[in-house]
């Protein structure tokens, strides 16, 4: 599956996106991003704080949402309006 990074997520993990294959023990976005957050430094600094959100296929979800049959999967901080 593809996975975007925007922000300041793009920024720690020091890439815009990359194409990955988690184990299947990976079933949610949850511990998609706990998954994500092992695979290194940079990873475990993007992903430390629980407030990034997540969109899957464009459609946002929450962190108990299943990846199964995702084709894109985006992670972005909270957005902000002023």
């Amino acid at each position: 599956m593809k996975v975007l990074y925007f922000a300041w997520v793009r920024e720690r993990v020091g890439k815009a996106e990359e194409v990955i294959e988690p184990p299947a023990s990976v079933t949610t976005v949850g511990e998609l991003m706990q998954w994500l957050a092992g695979r290194g430094e940079e990873y475990a600094l993007a992903f430390a704080k629980p407030v990034i959100r997540a969109a899957i296929d464009h459609i946002h979800v929450k962190p108990d949402a299943p990846i199964a049959g995702a084709r894109e999967i985006a992670f972005f901080p909270p957005m902000t309006g002023g």
